[in-house]
């Protein structure tokens, strides 16, 4: 539960460069009656982008400090990344330009990415067999509560300077960080001096490297479907299919019960029929609601958005359990950070690939199937993988000398 909440208050304090761009827009360009997308907007959508561009790089910086948790323990890292992270958050509210906007936020989003991160390398050594998945999927759950919240808080507040009463709300979840800082437990299976011997920045030991590189890959084929499946679905829905602002609202606020639907799904799964079979089933129905998000009117892109929803949430608990539960705890929050670098980098490329795509067909489904139907090929790496269900993890390695 306090894991969870660390999660929550890191949601809440990753959300908002994106929800509120058009407000950052407005406040830091000059918005005219004109007809181009940069008259309407403020900013021209390069300097847009290129922001962007630069938070999703600033989060590989999420590796190196996620592997410091191999050394530092995973309560200190944890909590101490949490709260700069979200001062971070705070004080982006006072950013005078757009580029210090940016260059706070470049600042905050790897600490609350890798903080999120070694939450669930944390649950994962807390638990048991029987009761990882579970864990996992209340952490997971957490983070998007405090992302949903801030989303509303952000439409309650929306006008020119709203996002900056956004920014500053994230006072709260700082508090809460503070208050729960001596709540937070040392996992008994990370013990300081044996791996601070040990842990090198960013080292697997050579008979662990196969399986990193084997999750690694399965990592960015899944994010090069998430990214472009995320990141070009608003603004298909708002310059495509010409979706209406309530329905728009109505499709984020249901997705929320259908990703909680996934997650129990998931959890269950998981621990009734093992880690990999439900990975497999839930990113080829991940696939399967992405195509069908941009395969044309209204109705599809609602009915789509809300099944990937679900579908993202079934992946989330066994597959931070089998990530987690595949390599020891010397090297655990080492493969959580290199995770991070896999998926920044798997999004960046799907973006760039769709992006390219819609650009020559003119077509954003054509894009989508191009582009993310390939990626059923990833599940042949399952095969490489051991079942993890109802395993210790150090059951499925021997310290030092791994075997694959």
């Amino acid at each position: 539960m306090v894991l969870g909440l660390l999660t929550f208050a890191a949601g809440f304090g990753s959300f908002g460069a994106v929800a509120s761009l058009g407000e950052v827009a407005r406040a830091f360009g000059h918005v005219v009656h004109g007809t181009t997308v940069a008259e309407q907007m403020g900013l021209s959508g390069s300097v847009i982008g290129l922001g962007l561009g630069v938070l999703r790089f600033a989060s590989l910086f999420g590796l190196p400090l996620a592997v410091l948790a191999d050394r530092w323990g995973r309560r200190s890292t944890l909590i101490w990344y949490t709260a700069i992270g979200l001062v971070c958050t705070v004080v982006a509210a006072a950013s005078p330009s757009y580029w210090i906007f940016v260059a706070i936020f470049a600042l905050g989003r790897p600490l609350l990415t890798a903080s999120v991160s070694i939450a669930h390398v944390a649950g994962s050594e807390l638990a048991n067999s029987e009761g990882r998945a579970g864990a996992l999927a209340l952490i997971t759950g957490s983070y998007g509560i405090g992302a949903g919240i801030a989303a509303l808080v952000h439409t309650a507040l929306s006008g020119r300077d709203g996002f900056r009463f956004v920014f500053l709300m994230a006072i709260l979840p700082l508090c809460l960080v503070l208050f729960l800082r001596d709540r937070v437990v040392e996992p008994s299976r990370w013990h300081r001096p044996d791996h601070w011997n040990h842990a090198v920045l960013g080292h697997v030991d050579p008979a662990q490297r196969r399986r990193l590189l084997t999750v690694l890959s399965f990592t960015f084929g899944l994010s090069l479907v998430t990214g472009p499946a995320n990141g070009y679905l608003f603004l298909y829905a708002d310059n495509v299919v010409k979706a209406s602002s309530t329905t728009v609202a109505i499709m984020v606020v249901a997705s929320s019960m259908t990703g909680l639907g996934g997650l129990l799904l998931g959890r269950w799964g998981a621990d009734r029929y093992g880690r990999k079979p439900v990975l497999a089933l839930a990113l080829t129905s991940l696939i399967a609601a992405s195509l069908l998000v941009y395969a044309g009117p209204v109705p599809a892109l609602v009915t789509g958005y809300l099944f990937s929803v679900a579908a993202a949430g079934a992946l989330a608990p066994p597959g931070t359990a089998l990530s987690n539960e595949l390599f020891p705890t010397e090297v655990r929050a080492s493969v959580a950070g290199w995770n991070i670098a896999a998926g920044v980098s798997g999004s960046i490329a799907g973006l760039l690939i769709f992006g390219v795509l819609v650009d020559r067909s003119s077509s954003f489904f054509t894009a989508a199937c191009i582009t993310f139907i390939p990626m059923i090929a990833i599940l042949g790496l399952l095969l490489l993988l051991p079942e993890t269900r109802g395993k210790e993890p150090e059951e499925l390695w021997e310290p030092r000398a791994a075997s694959v």
